[in-house]
């Protein structure tokens, strides 16, 4: 059964469909976000840091970081609340990767294709180089 899997949390054999956790965890998740967006929605909370909330929520870090990378916490109402950067850990609020790693990929990607275009180019001008051609006798034969 391909759809069956062990929660990542918990370790309970579940039914995989919609989620990547077991029922009882997800429950569990669902209780720790009512209580962050429970402190979270007082005005003065607002602009509180992932660590000022889980010293007042005694939620882990990880699960908020989860809220902020679901979306469930937006960063425009909650300006300071971030989440590690996939590629270097920076705080950043949206996507997998920070801003840096996303330019130091773009640059990499350019040089490999253009790398692969000069390959490419000599390799043409080689074929080129070493084409031979074969002609036939006046009676239909080749001659090398």
């Amino acid at each position: 059964m391909e759809n069956v899997d062990n929660c990542p949390r918990c370790g309970r054999l579940f039914m995989k469909a919609l989620r990547d956790i077991c029922d009882h965890c997800k429950k569990e998740l669902d209780q720790r976000f009512e209580k962050v967006y429970k402190y979270m929605r007082v005005r003065e909370n607002r602009a509180a840091t992932i660590e000022q909330v889980v010293e007042a929520t005694e939620v882990p870090e990880d699960d908020i970081s989860r809220f902020v990378k679901e979306g469930r916490l937006k960063p425009r109402q909650f300006p300071n609340l971030t989440y590690p950067c996939d590629a270097c850990g920076t705080a950043i609020q949206e996507g997998r990767i920070c801003e840096s790693c996303r330019e130091g990929i773009n640059k990499d990607l350019k040089t490999l294709e253009t790398e692969q275009n000069v390959k490419d180019r000599l390799t043409q001008e080689e074929r080129a180089k070493y084409k031979t051609y074969q002609s036939l006798d006046l009676d239909g034969e080749k001659r090398k």
